[in-house]
């Protein structure tokens, strides 16, 4: 793809080629160093090692830009053992290795401490592994890298380990590439989504252009793609109440990390989502959603959120400017966002519509 983005987009799916390997190399491995946050969400030697590599490759090329990302170096600072388990990792996969274990640490604070709005600079944000709960169980997770300009997500590059590049609808949790060769999926704003193998250079691959959302589907040809039986976060009843409105399946494809969710959209294995949390204070994380949105907004999606509001990306780590997801085909996402606001008010769930 030729872009004023070219340089970024090379250095950045070259990265996420060595995430990729780093992360399958600890499927196999039967202590995958699980910890648990204050969150409860598990946090493995993955998290930390692909963050510290993604943020080392790509400080080294475009060293004036900011990072965000999801994890901070608190616990490794604080066990010796782990620390050793992650330098490793990085020592054996990164292109660019960070000189010690603490300037490793210093570069994963970078991102566990930035914000998108760093004083007019380029931000890169991470998700190193985005559904670590199926990663543990060696199911689909996705490592999900973006740069916002001026605050709009203007490149997107996703590794798919688990997902293949021919993959049929509906998929799930659990349906993993058979080939073990994975899926690399990318976007520069305005110029397209596209899909190629996980392995291999440019010039070896075949890439794929995703094309876009026929605007002659309607409304009993939505597919949904959301989660029920690992999140908790979502409010079900509602979902599957706008999936009876809609006239649609409902679960459609249940997957739990939203990374992976965006993939399936982009890749036309689902077109609808839908997002209702259980309470209105519930937000969002930018490292879930940034540039991994763009692919299906490349591919003809439209995404707002329950309110109607346009995604801000820019207030912060948590997006505290939206609430919920409601994302579709252009031209149905009116009706799919009536459905969601009709179901609540049915519902008498005031407590979830803005005031």
């Amino acid at each position: 793809m030729d872009s004023p983005y070219r340089s970024e987009l090379l250095a950045a799916i070259s990265a996420v080629q060595r995430a990729a390997a780093l992360s399958q190399s600890l499927i196999s491995s039967r202590d995958k160093g699980t910890i648990q946050k204050d969150d409860l969400s598990p946090v493995t030697v993955g998290d930390f090692a692909i963050q510290a590599l993604l943020t080392a490759a790509l400080h080294d090329s475009f060293p004036d830009d900011g990072f965000v990302g999801e994890e901070s170096a608190a616990e490794l600072r604080s066990d010796p053992a782990l620390r050793a388990r992650v330098w490793g990792a990085v020592t054996e996969f990164a292109a660019v290795v960070p000189g010690s274990e603490e300037r490793m640490c210093e570069m994963i604070d970078w991102c566990g401490s930035g914000t998108p709005d760093q004083a007019g600079k380029r931000v890169w944000v991470f998700d190193p592994i985005d559904g670590t709960k199926t990663f543990v169980q060696g199911q689909m997770y996705a490592i999900n890298v973006a740069l916002l300009v001026g605050g709009k997500q203007v490149l997107s590059v996703v590794g798919s380990p688990t997902l293949a590049v021919d993959a049929k609808a509906p998929i799930m949790n659990d349906s993993v590439d058979p080939t073990g060769r994975g899926s690399i999926l990318f976007a520069v704003k305005g110029y397209g989504a596209y899909v190629r193998p996980l392995p291999g250079s440019p010039e070896e691959v075949e890439i794929r252009r995703l094309e876009p959302v026929a605007e002659g589907l309607a409304l009993p040809d939505l597919r949904l793609v959301t989660s029920v039986y690992m999140a908790d976060s979502g409010a079900d009843d509602v979902h599957k109440a706008v999936a009876e409105k809609l006239g649609i399946a409902y679960p459609g494809s249940d997957l739990l990390a939203w990374v992976v969710r965006w993939v399936s959209l982009a890749l036309g294995l689902a077109n609808t989502t839908v997002w209702v949390y259980k309470r209105r204070d519930r937000l969002a994380k930018i490292w879930d959603h940034a540039g991994a949105m763009l692919l299906f907004e490349e591919a003809g999606g439209k995404i707002t959120d329950v309110d109607g509001k346009d995604i801000d990306l820019s207030v912060g780590r948590k997006m505290t400017a939206n609430y919920g997801w409601v994302a579709a085909p252009k031209h149905l996402h009116g009706a799919v966002l009536n459905a969601v606001q009709e179901t609540l008010r049915e519902q008498g769930r005031n407590d979830l519509l803005a005031q």
